[in-house]
């Protein structure tokens, strides 16, 4: 027998090539020709691809080299995060105008959870395409939406029918599409884990829920059970408005790689003044400070300590991290510094997940 599945009713909101696409609204120009924001020499990366440059294999987090060269005619932008944000905020006004529990996953998509929504309406897929064409009419941007009755089903449902598309997962139908999903569709399982099921002979969600829960525990450790439950519906993480974050954080990418601790001080002050703004915009303190080193050959290294004391201050954040720098010697010349803020003063008062009771209406 399968298990009885909370009806909520969540919708997933994806924006499509967000960052990219508001490039494109703001400069016509640039419309219909396939385009990257982020660095395009030969140390940048990539943040985001416009769906014309994504049919050369573009993708975001690849490198402004390899992208160029997969698509010599790709148009590199700078970010402009200020205007993303400011863009962001306007899609979310529209989010809380049918719902209070909305959680932001990122500047361009959100979970709603519409079960008992403001505008009163039963469905939730006429909620989305309605919040899809408000967005439109108030933005000139497309977004997609998933249905269903989880976080996890209308993540993966919003990918398909992107863009400018949606496709709800109804209650009835949630077992058979899990079966016929392909392993690599399941989110949250990357290429390394999407090898290792092929080598098991998992291909499809129907090949998962063959095998036993203590088997998956065994070949993928903790992750294993959600695998187990994923597969059978059985997602119970509410939509949490109040999303508490667990860290704090800021990063540079060099031009030229730093060879010397002198030069990568002087990168830190920079650093550490950028992160005590954002510590103060979010009015947030941290204990445990962290150094991060990506060097020449992309390697990491990180190095915390964890203070006695909440700090946001940028001398006693860059006096940490100086001492964090001149532990041990970097191992090679560096091309990536960054410092986070973690054990926050915010995850005291971290509020746990109400599980949804059980109701039964139309979807």
């Amino acid at each position: 027998m399968e298990p009885q599945l909370p009806n909520r009713k969540i919708i997933h909101v994806d924006m499509d090539a967000f960052y990219a696409s508001v490039e494109q609204l703001d400069n016509p120009a640039l419309k219909g020709k396939p385009l990257a924001v982020g660095g395009g020499e030969s140390r940048g990366v990539v943040a985001a691809a416009s769906y014309e440059a994504r049919k050369f294999g573009v993708r975001s987090a690849m490198s402004g080299y390899l992208a160029k060269k997969k698509c010599p005619e790709l148009i590199f932008v700078k970010p402009r995060f200020e205007r993303y944000r400011e863009i962001s905020g306007r899609i979310r006004n529209i989010f809380f105008e049918y719902t209070d529990l909305v959680e932001p996953l990122s500047l361009d998509e959100a979970y709603l959870d519409v079960t008992h929504n403001k505008k009163g309406n039963p469905s939730a897929t006429m909620i989305a395409k309605e919040i899809r064409r408000r967005i439109f009419e108030e933005t000139g941007l497309t977004a997609s939406a998933g249905i269903s009755i989880n976080k996890f089903i209308a993540k993966v449902a919003s990918d398909y029918n992107k863009p400018n598309g949606q496709k709800t997962v109804n209650p009835d139908e949630v077992i058979e599409f899990l079966e016929a999903l392909p392993i690599g569709k399941f989110y949250g399982v990357g290429k390394v884990t999407q090898e290792k099921m092929y080598q098991l002979g998992i291909f499809t969600g129907k090949d998962l829920k063959l095998k036993s829960e203590e088997y998956l525990s065994e070949h993928f450790g903790k992750s294993g059970s959600h695998y187990y439950n994923v597969v059978r519906g059985i997602h119970n993480s509410a939509v949490k408005p109040d999303r508490i974050a667990k860290s704090v954080g800021t990063e540079h990418t060099f031009f030229e790689n730093l060879v010397s601790e002198v030069f990568m001080e002087e990168k830190l002050e920079q650093i550490a003044k950028e992160l005590e703004k954002r510590l103060q915009k979010k009015k947030i303190a941290g204990k445990t400070v962290t150094l991060k080193l990506k060097y020449s050959d992309f390697t990491q290294q990180t190095r915390s300590k964890t203070l006695p004391y909440f700090i946001s201050d940028k001398s006693l954040i860059f006096e940490t991290v100086k001492e964090l720098l001149y532990q041990e010697k970097p191992k090679d010349s560096v091309r990536l510094l960054g410092i986070s803020l973690s054990n926050l003063n915010t995850e005291a008062g971290e509020k746990k997940a109400i599980v949804a009771v059980q109701l039964k209406f139309d979807f």
